[in-house]
């Protein structure tokens, strides 16, 4: 029973130094999966993001498991499938947690903290 808990105990790794930096406009743009262009969030009225907004799913991926916005694809069974309608990768919803967008702007502009 030892062995098994001693097993299971992480390695604790000696660093010596922590380098951080700023990355470039290509680096940003290489992780994005696409523009946001407007600055809404979610419709009002139907409760589902906005095309292009800060929580498009198109962008981001979709907002429910296995379910495009539009709702033509559903199940399991159409993973990996682009919606043609809205545009949307039929996947994980938690894929919304790790996808990044990126925001053109029309002169660069230097962040406060750095």
């Amino acid at each position: 029973m030892k062995d098994l808990l001693n097993s299971l105990k992480t390695k604790q790794e000696d660093f010596t130094s922590i380098t951080a930096g700023l990355a470039s406009p290509q680096m940003v743009r290489s992780w994005s999966f696409g523009e946001v262009k407007k600055p809404e969030t979610i419709n009002y009225r139907t409760f589902k993001p906005e095309r292009d907004g800060l929580f498009c799913a198109k962008i981001f991926g979709p907002v429910k498991d296995y379910e495009c916005v539009c709702g033509k694809y559903k199940r399991m069974k159409h993973r990996g499938v682009v919606c043609e309608k809205c545009g949307v990768e039929v996947t994980l919803a938690k894929v919304r947690r790790d996808r990044m967008g990126h925001i053109e702007l029309a002169a660069p502009v230097a962040h406060i903290w750095f």
